[in-house]
């Protein structure tokens, strides 16, 4: 699904950088694609949790990254920002975001996502069986910007999920490793990601692994 809100606010974003940052790459979510002469390139998610946005369920997020060194996350619902540049901690408006000591696995609350594809969808239905029992509970608020600023936070203990684009994460991954969490790339494909504190991310990986086996090529 995609909203004229997505593409109005790509076109504003793509415009505001044009002017700031002329020799800049970009790539956007709804299409957006510009050279870098400089070796910097933006990625820009306009409008994560598109389909939430279009029903009224208040999840919803602005998603912008300086590859590697920059990431910005909005939340206009809750008016929070989130903000991380490389070396430098991260920050909720303004506050800096010090992840704590997490709870053992078994007692985590972890959030995850799917994919529109009925297929994936099903593999990661029969993926979600296995893992919920050794877990605390299972979130699933559709923007995967936000559940990542979330685990930052100490809102959420973890995070995973397959199938998600590099606008998806480019920002919001910034903000959980300056926060003092970790983030593992799940191979290989369909790609994903999963964070949690450093202490607990083993154990998140090694059930997710045990959890896919037979599911999702290994």
């Amino acid at each position: 699904m995609v909203s004229a809100a997505d593409r109005d606010a790509e076109a504003l974003i793509r415009r505001g950088l044009r002017e700031a940052r002329p020799d800049d790459g970009l790539l956007g979510e709804e299409g957006s694609h510009r050279e870098s002469s400089s070796g910097r390139v933006w990625v820009v998610d306009p409008l994560d949790g598109t389909t939430n946005f279009l029903y009224g369920f208040p999840q919803w997020a602005v998603s912008i990254a300086l590859e590697g060194s920059l990431g910005v996350v909005f939340d206009p619902v809750r008016d929070e920002l989130f903000v991380a540049a490389l070396g430098e901690g991260a920050m909720r408006n303004g506050e800096r975001l010090t992840m704590h000591s997490p709870p053992p696995l078994s007692t985590a609350l972890v959030a995850t996502g799917f994919g529109y594809d009925a297929e994936r969808r099903s593999k990661q239905g029969a993926v979600i069986a296995r893992v919920l029992p050794r877990i605390r509970d299972i979130r699933r608020p559709g923007a995967a910007a936000l559940d990542l600023c979330w685990v930052a936070a100490g809102r959420l203990d973890g995070y995973y999920e397959r199938g998600l684009n590099a606008w998806d994460w480019a920002a919001a991954r910034i903000v959980v490793e300056e926060a003092g969490g970790a983030v593992a790339d799940l191979e290989p494909d369909p790609h994903g990601l999963a964070a949690a504190h450093p202490e607990l991310l083993p154990a998140l990986l090694e059930l997710i692994a045990e959890a896919e086996s037979g599911v999702f090529t290994a």
